[in-house]
C-alpha cells in the first residue's frame, strides 16, 4: 500500500468493466504493507485513489516496468507525512490504495479493465492516480477521464501510430491521447522520428523543449478545461532517474518536473507516473513517488 494511504476502497474484485482480481502491493496480505504501521481507514469516501498498473508488454530497450508500482510504493516509505509548502499531512488527504490491476496477455483487454477501474474511481468523485507500468497505461487513464487536454512530461513525442507493428506500443501514447483530448502538450521532449516531429508541428500539439520547461506556465486550455497529467519518468535526465526503459540524455532536472506537476495539479482530473523499472538503486522510483505526492498535495491545496 502507498505509504500514508488507507486500504483500497473495496477488497473484492470487479467493476462494471469485468476486471480481473485486484492484487494488493506485493508482500501485502492484510491490506497494509507489512513494513509499515497500519493506517486506519478514514471515514467517508476517498478523494484520491492510487491504482497500480504493472504493465510490461512493449518496452523496447530495458524491461522491468512490471516492478514500477512496487518500487514507487517502497521508496515512498521514507518521506515525512507533512508538506511544508502546503501545510498539509498526506495522511489527512483521504488517499486510498486500490492495489494493483494485474496485467493480462491481451493488452487491449487489459486497458479496458484498467479504464473501467479508473472510471469507477472518477464516478465515485475521486481523482484516479495511476502508477505504471509502461506508458501505455496512460491510454486507459485518458479514456477514463476524457480530458480536453493531455499534459505530459516525456523525453519522447510518442506520436507514432504504431511501433514494431504494435499499435498499443508505449511509443504511441500521445497519438492515442489525441483521439480523446483536443490538445496535447509535451514538456521535455527531445527525440522522435521525422514523422512524429511533422505531426508535432500541427495545431493540436505543443512541444516544450527541455530548456524552456522552467519558464513554462499552464495556458488557459489547462487552467479552464479538463486536464489529464502524465509523467513519464524518462523526462528526467537519466543522471537523475536511470531506472527507466529508454534513457535519453539532456533531460529535465527533478525540480523542473516538480514545478510542472505543482502548476498543473490543481486543474487535473487524473494523474499518472509511469516507466519506472528496477534497473537502478531507487532514484527513478523515489522521484516518481515524490511527484505523485506533490500532485496530491497541490491538487488538494488548489494552488
Amino acid at each position: 500500500m502507498f505509504p500514508g494511504a488507507r486500504a483500497h476502497r473495496d477488497s473484492t474484485a470487479g467493476t462494471r468493466s469485468g476486471e480481473p482480481p485486484v492484487a494488493d502491493a506485493p508482500g501485502d496480505t492484510t491490506g497494509t504493507d507489512s513494513s509499515e504501521p497500519p493506517v486506519a481507514d478514514a471515514p467517508g469516501d476517498p478523494a484520491y485513489v492510487v491504482v497500480g498498473a504493472p504493465l510490461d508488454a512493449s518496452t523496447t530497450f530495458q524491461p522491468g516496468t512490471r516492478f514500477g508500482p512496487r518500487r514507487v510504493r517502497h521508496f515512498a516509505e521514507s518521506f515525512d507525512d507533512y508538506d511544508h509548502r502546503t501545510d498539509q499531512q498526506f495522511t489527512g488527504l483521504d488517499v486510498a490504495d486500490h492495489g494493483d490491476i494485474g496485467p493480462t496477455d491481451d493488452v487491449s483487454e487489459y486497458l479496458d479493465f484498467l479504464r473501467g477501474t479508473l472510471e469507477d474511481v472518477r464516478d465515485d468523485g475521486a481523482v484516479p492516480v495511476t502508477i505504471g507500468g509502461e506508458h501505455t497505461v496512460t491510454v486507459a487513464g485518458v479514456r477514463a477521464v476524457d480530458p480536453d487536454v493531455c499534459v505530459c512530461l516525456d523525453a519522447h513525442l510518442d506520436l507514432r501510430e504504431s511501433y514494431a507493428n504494435n499499435p498499443l506500443s508505449h511509443a504511441t501514447v500521445t497519438h492515442h491521447a489525441l483521439s480523446v483530448a483536443d490538445e496535447a502538450i509535451v514538456l521535455g521532449a527531445r527525440t522522435g522520428s521525422e514523422t512524429e516531429w511533422d505531426r508535432a508541428s500541427e495545431d493540436d500539439v505543443t512541444v516544450v523543449p527541455p530548456g524552456e520547461v522552467a519558464d513554462w506556465d499552464p495556458p488557459d486550455v489547462v487552467r479552464e478545461g479538463r486536464t489529464y497529467l502524465s509523467v513519464d519518468i524518462d523526462a528526467a535526465d537519466p543522471g537523475f532517474a536511470p531506472g527507466t526503459g529508454t534513457l535519453e540524455p539532456f533531460g529535465l532536472e527533478p525540480r523542473e518536473m516538480h514545478e510542472v506537476v505543482r502548476a498543473v495539479a490543481p486543474h487535473a482530473a487524473g494523474f499518472d507516473v509511469v516507466e519506472v523499472n528496477d534497473r537502478d538503486d531507487g532514484q527513478a522510483a523515489t522521484l516518481a513517488a515524490k511527484l505523485l505526492r506533490a500532485f496530491v498535495f497541490a491538487h488538494a491545496a488548489g494552488e
